[in-house]
């Protein structure tokens, strides 16, 4: 973990530098007037004025290094050591902020910039795993709620105990894609459920899975490929809620993905949600370049959802939270059902960004 972090540092400050002479040459050609007439001139103003927010972070990030090398120096003087710590403390803190930025637009791709459609599926484990799906609906909700990001539900199918059988919905942010995309997967939970009365711990799953938003223009759908069926809207235990035809089933014929909406009261916002949904697998298809249905690849990200394939256990007698692929445990598993995220997130990225 040392080595990859000094790793990860290295590579920071060489990215760090390159965009620094970068914009030291963008600054250059455009202080020059022979160049105002130049058919660049426009767009190397657009790209300096997209750098600035970097160059911010940049250079700030280069004071507090310098700041926290100083800092070291005086800690041998006990008379103000604390004083130090905790000023220390402090520029630590602010330079981890900013880290984190430059990350963001150092290693995301134009994929990881998008928004993220995600899907929750209860898995093994009956009611229990239905509530635990409820639970992770509510942490990826408050996480989008820290980052204010826009939550958009496309489509909910609850149960009569208020857990969730499937939900998907859209987050809208500045590099929602990115932020969540490792967490596409089996996820474990090892509680006393609510509707345990002996007091026993019972293992349930949850399955996850992510994909990047698609526009429009960015998948062309043939109005001839789909079958489009309308039906009432259903509530929880299956009893009809609506008397009118507005839940949608559209299914594309070419690739056998079907999708359903029928969260709204009008069936035109219904259609629009699910071909929503279908753009984004439709995408995940060609990005990936073979002919599986968009169905497979979603059960490639979160396998069969049994409790044996999970990628992430969430013990709560225990307040400990397992990532089984970094091999990772936090003792704050409290924190993170509240949305709080990051220290996962960051261990998550450093194979991408630095392995």
């Amino acid at each position: 973990m040392v080595k990859s972090r000094l790793k990860a540092e290295n590579l920071l400050r060489e990215k760090i530098s390159s965009v620094e002479t970068e914009y030291q040459s963008l600054t250059e050609f455009l202080s020059d007037p022979k160049n105002v007439s130049d058919p660049r001139y426009r767009e190397k103003v657009k790209e300096i004025g997209e750098l600035s927010a970097v160059i911010h972070d940049t250079r700030r990030y280069r004071e507090l290094s310098e700041k926290l090398t100083e800092l070291e120096d005086l800690k041998e003087d006990e008379g103000i050591q604390l004083l130090v710590e905790e000023e220390e403390l402090l520029l630590k803190k602010e330079k981890d902020s900013i880290v984190r930025r430059l990350q963001e637009h150092f290693f995301s791709s134009p994929e990881d910039r998008k928004n993220a459609l995600v899907e929750i599926r209860a898995g093994t484990g009956g009611e229990e795993a239905s509530l635990f799906a409820q639970d992770l609906f509510r942490m990826y909700g408050k996480f989008a709620e820290r980052r204010r990001w826009k939550l958009e539900l496309l489509h909910l199918h609850t149960t009569g105990l208020g857990g969730i059988k499937e939900v998907i919905f859209l987050v809208q942010g500045v590099n929602a894609y990115l932020w969540l995309k490792h967490e596409r997967g089996v996820h474990r939970v090892q509680r006393v459920p609510r509707t345990e009365s002996s007091g026993r711990v019972h293992t349930s799953a949850a399955t996850v899975a992510v994909f990047p938003e698609t526009e429009e223009h960015e998948v062309m759908i043939d109005p001839g490929d789909l079958k489009i069926d309308t039906f009432c809207s259903a509530g929880a235990g299956g009893q009809s809620v609506n008397t009118t035809y507005s839940a949608v089933r559209i299914t594309h014929l070419p690739s056998g993905i079907v999708v359903s909406c029928q969260d709204e009261r009008s069936q035109a916002q219904n259609k629009l949600r699910a071909m929503k949904i279908l753009r984004a697998r439709l995408s995940q298809q060609i990005q990936r370049q073979h002919q599986e249905k968009v169905s497979s690849d979603r059960k490639n990200q979160i396998k069969s959802g049994d409790r044996s394939e999970k990628i992430r256990t969430y013990n709560f007698p225990q307040n400990r939270v397992t990532d089984h692929r970094l091999n990772i445990t936090l003792h704050s598993l409290d924190t993170v059902i509240e949305g709080n995220l990051d220290a996962l997130w960051e261990a998550s990225n450093e194979g991408d960004i630095y392995g």
